[in-house]
């Protein structure tokens, strides 16, 4: 047998209107904090990012090229990522490398890149001669950044005349 629900008894006087104004103010407390904390982020926002423009020093800075008085860095992707195999241990392994080229000159890096064909087959040269377990380590990884930086700045003072590249850095590094 279902339970009638009981019939609304009297309203007890005053009552609703208390829980109604207190209602009404919790409802206004939260949106003003609420509009308080979005002028907060945006008036924060404006503040540290408009900073940085307004400073006479670091456009200077950033005209000048470095802190240190050195150029400002310039980055040369090669594209396609480099693909080689190895053979390790009866199985087929593959490297892929994705390289960028640090330099801090660009019409230096602008001259190399007439030379890519042969900047490529350096490369990849070097890197599918090397062994499969060293280059599993952080050490070995390093060691052939090195050696690719050394390749690359060998053959920039033989075709340039000049070192154009300052460091190969590596930006995408995959063993399977």
């Amino acid at each position: 047998m279902a339970k009638k629900p009981l019939p609304p008894g009297p309203p007890i006087p005053g009552a609703s209107d208390a829980d109604g104004k207190r209602r009404m103010k919790l409802i206004i407390a939260i949106a003003v904090a609420f509009l308080l904390a979005i002028g907060l982020s945006i008036g924060g926002t404006v503040f540290f990012l408009g900073r940085d423009e307004a400073t006479p020093d670091a456009a200077a800075e950033q005209a000048a090229g470095a802190p240190d008085g050195k150029q400002a860095a310039v980055y040369e992707p090669l594209a396609p990522a480099f693909i080689v195999n190895f053979a390790h241990n009866g199985r087929q392994r593959y490297m892929q490398v994705s390289v960028a080229l640090m330099s801090r000159d660009q019409l230096a890096l602008d001259a190399l890149k007439q030379h890519m064909p042969l900047l490529r087959n350096r490369l990849v040269m070097l890197f599918s001669g090397q062994d499969f377990a060293a280059l599993m380590t952080p050490v070995g990884k390093e060691m052939l950044r090195q050696q690719a930086t050394s390749t690359v700045q060998e053959l920039a003072q033989k075709e340039i005349g000049k070192l154009a590249v300052e460091q190969v850095l590596f930006t995408n590094f995959v063993l399977q």
